[in-house]
């Protein structure tokens, strides 16, 4: 299921972002221990694009949705928040945003498979928003971004464990539709 953004859902969204609970359940304690000490999906995962986010100097010369690297933003269970190790990698594409004043790019805001399907579509609109939200702020203009959730139904990783979880709770560039 796709939902597209208008301004008025994102104005409804960004408002209700500010009541987002932040106690920490014994299930997210589980899934945070599947991360590395730096916040990162542990390194056995071998995803396109990995490589970049965790070094957001190597191979960005090229930050085309378009690119051969698959571009990915990840994020703690029920968060939507980008880190910071993934600013880097946003900044890039707004860069090239603004610079390529033609280019189009979508945002796909996934979740994992816990939760309801209601529930993991609105999550993945929130991460897909905010990776827009802060493309906006660097200077990309909103008829370049397209932010719109899959919510469980595209996972990259198939399993029902934490590792798969962490891989698929994400938002990935994609070229514009």
């Amino acid at each position: 299921m796709i939902i597209r953004v208008s301004f008025a859902a994102f104005v409804v969204v960004a408002g209700l972002s500010g009541c987002a609970s932040t106690s920490e359940s014994p299930q997210e304690t589980t899934t945070a221990g599947a991360a590395s000490s730096d916040g990162q999906p542990p390194s056995s995962l071998s995803s396109p694009g990995r490589a970049q986010a965790r070094n957001p100097g190597r191979g960005m010369s090229d930050p085309r949705p378009d690119s051969s690297a698959k571009r990915s933003v990840y994020y703690e269970f029920d968060g939507y928040d980008v880190k910071p190790e993934y600013r880097g990698l946003v900044e890039e594409h707004a860069k090239y945003l603004r610079q390529n004043p033609q280019a189009r790019i979508t945002i796909e805001g996934n979740a994992d498979e816990r939760g309801s399907r209601e529930y993991n579509v609105a999550l993945g609109q929130r991460r897909a928003e905010s990776v827009m939200k802060m493309m906006r702020l660097l200077g990309a203009a909103d008829s370049q971004i397209e932010a719109v959730s899959f919510g469980e139904e595209k996972p990259r990783a198939p399993g029902h464990d934490d590792t798969s979880w962490t891989e698929n709770r994400r938002s990935d560039f994609v070229r514009g539709k």
